[in-house]
């Protein structure tokens, strides 16, 4: 999911550089300047990113726990079937075995369906944002004077953009604030504590 994370990110700042690259360049050059910021940490960091993963992870809740009763279910069959299987005549074996298989088919394309859906929407919701922060950065970076800003995030993937940067062209999280400041939007609220023996939920996706 990173990868397709990264390459929606991706994908969705080169649209919107592209369109900023159109206006014409002053006749007289000027010394470049250059900065870096990890984009998709940019993106996935935000206020609103944050807001709308959480709001993504609620909205699929439901069908993750219909899933996991309906493996609970398999379990259960499976376990009574091969309990049982020595007493039983051929014919109840294999409809024993038909239901189970069709259990497994049931969770199967559920959990196909589920995945299908989230990744449509986890795409929708990061195209949408990484449009919406990419015209932040290409403002910032004209008002501050940079010529050149390179994506370090594509370290991330095959073929790294910035070998080297040194900490102070880094201006991942003043892209973050200020797409924060135009927003509007809140930080969310710390998670509330994880209950004895259950599974904290998976983190929000970030490049590092």
């Amino acid at each position: 999911m990173k990868r397709t994370l990264a390459l929606t990110v991706t994908l969705a700042l080169g649209s919107v550089l592209a369109a900023s690259a159109q206006t014409p360049a002053k006749s007289t050059p000027a010394p470049t300047k250059v900065a870096v910021i990890q984009f998709q940490l940019a993106v996935t960091q935000t206020n609103e990113f944050q807001r709308d993963y959480a709001n993504l992870q609620k909205k699929y809740a439901p069908k993750r726990a219909a899933l996991q009763a309906i493996n609970t279910q398999i379990s259960s069959m499976t376990k009574q079937y091969q309990a049982q299987a020595a007493t039983l005549t051929s014919g109840e074996r294999a409809s024993r075995v038909e239901a189970i298989n069709d259990k497994k088919r049931q969770a199967q394309e559920m959990a196909q369906n589920d995945q299908d859906d989230y990744q449509a929407d986890m795409q929708q919701i990061v195209t949408g944002l990484a449009q919406k922060v990419g015209a932040v950065l290409t403002a910032y970076a004209h008002d501050h004077g940079y010529t050149v800003v390179l994506d370090a995030s594509a370290q991330q993937q095959e073929a790294p953009v910035v070998l080297y940067a040194s900490p102070t062209t880094d201006i991942t999280q003043a892209i973050i604030d200020a797409y924060n400041a135009k927003s509007g939007i809140a930080a969310p609220p710390p998670p509330a504590p994880t209950p004895a023996g259950a599974k904290p939920a998976a983190p929000a996706p970030a490049a590092h």
